[in-house]
């Protein structure tokens, strides 16, 4: 039957100082036993998890020691490098080093080894090296304990430059014995966060949905998995996109000041969390534009008037909140969130405001 304007529409919402503390009990328990259910399951998963978001870090080094590589070859080269260089590089990823060795050694080095191949057993020679015991040659050649504990001569001039390549082994270190099982308790923590956190904004949701008007929960069913989405889209833009640029310009000023990178797994985890994070909280623009128009602080009007203002201001605070100081990650995080305040102007133009707040408490 429709309401008349002068029942009271909220009657069978009220609730007891008592009765919210019985709520706020348990809604607190089962999000608290959600939370601990997936820190198990993410302590099961930790190592896998360390070992992913290991892989921007590791991708930007090799990209790192790959340009370095070809820094120094063009360094030595003293002039543009040929494509098929360039190819030979990238392609197989690969580095070098540059070494010196002794004319004499070199020559001492490969008189041994054609004695070696000389004396080494043919293919359809009888196979009686093979009987043999260890250590013991074939036809008066040399044991290979003997050659490899041989001592080497005096050095001797002159030097020859050579180049010894070698796969990029990009390794992200532990600087003590218990960094590793608090990196991989961290992980597990984050990981069992964000799995149970579906279920653990539940019960914040049933804590809070007793004590909102019928009116208010209809919004809190837009407004919460709007909310949601916009986190997961600012967390994967900083994973999937900031990472590469932020850490190409970072090692770039490594390159630039002919310093090596030998980064830390526990700064980098804490890295990738922030990042995320800030992202993550950024993207909430547009739904905080739109809660102040509707409590009626701000206008479209006026959100269309200070465009500019607003524009700087977002531009600041993505420099905060950013944890780290370098301009990529700032336009990284302004540029989206420039977007995203007009995103917020379109959805209030979308749900603009009710002229009273009780109108959709009646029926028609």
């Amino acid at each position: 039957m429709p309401k008349r304007p002068d029942d009271d529409l909220f009657a069978a919402t009220t609730m007891s100082f008592g009765d919210h503390l019985e709520e706020l009990r348990v809604s607190l328990f089962k999000a608290i036993l959600g939370l601990i259910l997936g820190f198990f399951v993410g302590l099961a998963l930790a190592n896998w998890v360390v070992e992913y978001i290991q892989t921007p870090l590791k991708k930007a080094l090799e990209d790192h020691y790959i340009s370095k590589a070809i820094g120094d070859l063009q360094s030595d080269y003293g002039q543009e490098l040929p494509a098929d260089v360039h190819r030979f590089v990238e392609e197989n990823r690969l580095v070098f080093e540059k070494i010196y060795v002794e004319a004499s050694e070199w020559q001492r080095v490969k008189g041994l080894s054609d004695q070696a191949a000389k004396k080494a057993p043919q293919p359809d020679a009888p196979k009686a090296a093979e009987a043999k015991p260890p250590g013991e040659g074939t036809g008066g050649e040399a044991a290979p304990e003997i050659i490899l504990g041989a001592k080497l001569p005096i050095p001797r001039a002159p030097l020859v430059a050579t180049r010894v390549w070698k796969p990029i082994h990009t390794v992200v270190k532990a600087l003590n014995a218990q960094e590793a099982f608090m990196i991989w308790m961290k992980a597990g923590f984050v990981v069992g966060l964000v799995l149970s956190s579906p279920y653990v904004f539940l019960q914040i949701w049933n804590f809070v949905a007793a004590g909102l008007y019928p009116h208010e929960k209809r919004y809190v069913h837009i407004y919460l998995p709007f909310s949601l989405v916009l986190f997961l889209a600012g967390a994967s833009t900083a994973f999937f996109m900031a990472f590469k640029y932020v850490l190409d310009f970072l090692f770039g000023f490594n390159a630039a000041m002919k310093i090596d990178p030998d980064p830390r797994i526990s700064e980098w985890l804490g890295f990738v969390l922030l990042l995320p994070l800030a992202f993550g909280v950024a993207f909430q623009l547009p739904l905080v534009m739109l809660f102040l128009h509707r409590i009626g602080i701000f206008t479209i009007e006026v959100y269309l008037s200070k465009w500019r203002l607003a524009v700087l201001i977002i531009f600041v605070a993505a420099m905060i909140i950013t944890p780290t100081a370098d301009p990529i990650t700032m336009l990284l995080l302004a540029l989206p969130m420039t977007g995203l305040y007009f995103l917020g102007i379109a959805l209030c133009r979308w749900m603009p405001r009710n002229k009273t707040p009780f109108s959709e408490g009646y029926e028609p």
